[in-house]
Formats: structure tokens, sequence, C-alpha cells
């Protein structure tokens, strides 16, 4: 559908989210050429800053053995976030409970249950869309490590459980088994808000190309990855996977840790992070708990793809990835 100059400036913000996906340099004449969601280039400034940025927020969470403190601390983060303009928040994994094997069964939960019931309140309370770190799901007698996602409303929009489950063994330095406790998932997760479509994964899940990839396909301009890599893993890699997710894909990616606790039993390296479509790093923490903002620029994320077409330069003849199965 296309709509004249005159007509589009008739039309209200709300009708700007529901006429489908447009790139804003393109909107009289190529809809979907680029892949950019509901980005429709009003010429009255107001238009622009509503549907053109927005502000995310990685909160890097300090995590104890007591639930109930990490969830308190959760909700007062997700406020502070709001308060700095937010309207996306993300949590780390495992914010509710220590990360490993041996505290997965202990601190599970239904969903919903206790943490989705403080993390569906809080996103309701401050109005943002809330990336619920992860937590230990129990289901049917099984074991996940599951983000839940609320929107502005309260309601769980999207439920996603890791595909990739984290078995390494790195001789003198690091054996982890995600797999002795816990089941993967088996589905792809994305949401919409009205800003771009989010696809998400947790933590070991950035290092398949394929999951991203499949998501940019799929109109998704950010990723977003609750994570806690370690301190073999993470000085090497954390910060050149998120970077190589968002240059591949032309997308921003954003992944939350923990805070770093050196007196816990996995210690997670910290160092939340936001890169922008060029690779470049635009927002870092350190490894205390904090909270980092980025504001999301989905013009430049246009334009980058503009610049550097890859979404139509693609070699679909020779090759191609796709997806089996999504949630």
């Amino acid at each position: 559908m296309y709509f004249s100059r005159r007509r589009l400036s008739c039309i209200t913000i709300g009708d700007c989210l529901t006429t489908g996906r447009y790139e804003h340099r393109q909107v009289y004449a190529e809809p979907l050429a680029l892949g950019i969601c509901i980005h429709i280039y009003e010429y009255e400034s107001l238009y622009y800053l509503l549907l053109e940025k927005f502000r995310l927020a990685l909160a890097q969470l300090h995590v104890s053995k007591i639930k109930a403190d990490n969830l308190g601390r959760a909700q007062k983060i997700v406020k502070e976030a709001a308060g700095q303009g937010a309207k996306v928040v993300v949590l780390p994994e495992c914010f509710n409970s220590p990360y490993g094997p041996g505290f997965f069964a202990e601190y599970a939960e239904k969903i919903p249950g206790e943490s989705t019931q403080v993390l569906s309140e809080a996103a309701k309370e401050c109005g943002v869309y809330l990336v619920g770190g992860s937590i230990p799901e129990e289901d049917g007698g099984k074991l996940y490590n599951t983000c839940s996602i609320f929107g502005p409303d309260g309601k769980l929009l999207v439920k996603h459980r890791k595909i990739h489950l984290f078995d390494i063994d790195v001789p003198g330095k690091i054996r982890f088994q995600e797999s002795e406790t816990l089941s993967p998932g088996n589905c792809l997760s994305m949401f919409e808000t009205p800003f771009c479509k989010v696809g998400v994964g947790i933590c070991y899940d950035i290092r398949f190309a394929e999951l991203a990839q499949i998501y940019a396909k799929k109109g998704c301009q950010l990723l977003v990855y609750p994570g806690a890599f370690n301190m073999t893993t993470g000085p090497a890699h954390w910060e050149l996977l998120q970077r190589g997710r968002a240059v591949d894909n032309q997308v921003y990616v954003a992944a939350a840790s923990p805070a770093r606790d050196e007196s816990a039993s996995y210690v997670a390296w910290g160092h939340s992070s936001v890169v922008n479509p060029w690779g470049e790093v635009i927002a870092k923490a350190g490894s205390e708990e904090s909270v980092v903002y980025a504001d999301i620029d989905l013009q430049y994320l246009a334009d980058m793809r503009q610049q550097i077409p890859i979404t139509t330069q693609r070699r679909n003849d020779l090759y191609s990835v796709n997806s089996v199965q999504e949630g």
C-alpha cells in the first residue's frame, strides 16, 4: 500500500503503527525494500522522534542467593531505567538466582510464578517493554533457562527457552554442563514493539550466527541476549560475538550480564553492552552493578542498510538459512 505525501501527513501515529513495513527514505516508492519496520518518515518532527529513536536500558544486577532480594533489586532498577526514559529494559540471565547446575532446581518456578509476577507488575507500573533476563523454569518435570518478555500493559508477550545449552570444557579453565540439569528450548522468539521488532536469545545462543541471521531476515532490528559469560569466555568472546552479530546482520545487539561477584561459584564477566549496526560499542558497563543506556537510532540503521545493501545482495540462489520451527 502506498501513501502520497498529502495522505501521509493526515494519518495518526496509531495508523502509522498498523500500515505495514516501510523504509523511511523509500516510503513513497519501495515498501519492505530494506526490511525496516513501521518507520514512516513524516516531515513533522514529532513523528520523527517518536518513530525513529527509542532508549534501551541494560540492567547489570548483582545477583545473590536470596531470591526476594534479587526480585526487589530488579523492580527498583526497572523503575530507575524508566525514569531515565527507557522504553525497553533488559535484565541479565538468571537474575533471580545464582547461576549453576546446583541452583537451577532449587530456584526453579512455574511460569507464571513469583518472579514473572514481579516482572509483569514492574512492566505495567513503569510502562516499559521488559525483557526479563532469565530464570530457571520448571514445566512438566523438566527445567529450562527461560526469558519472559512483558509489554507495558503487564501481559506476557513471548517466552524464550534457551535453545543452545552451555556445555563446554576448556581444560584447566572451565567446565560447565547445563545439559546435566536443563532441557533446551525448541522455538525462536520474537516480539513487536511500536519501535521495532526484537529477536531474543540467551547467552550461548549468541554463538550461533544462524539464529541471528534468521531474526534479521524476519525483520528484527534489535537482538537482545541476556547472558552470563564467565572470566574465561568473557574477555575473549563477549564483545567480539556481539559486534559480529551486529555487523553481519546490520542490527543493534544488546547483551545484559549480571554484575561480577568474585565470591560466587560462577563469576560473571559483566560488561553489559550495546553494539550498533556498524559494529561500534555505543554503551558499556564495567563489572559492578549498574544500568547502561543506549538510544537506538533506526534511521541510522536504515542508512547503514542502504549504504551497504547486503540484504539485497545475498546470493539466495547459492545458499540460504531458514528456520524449521518458530514460537
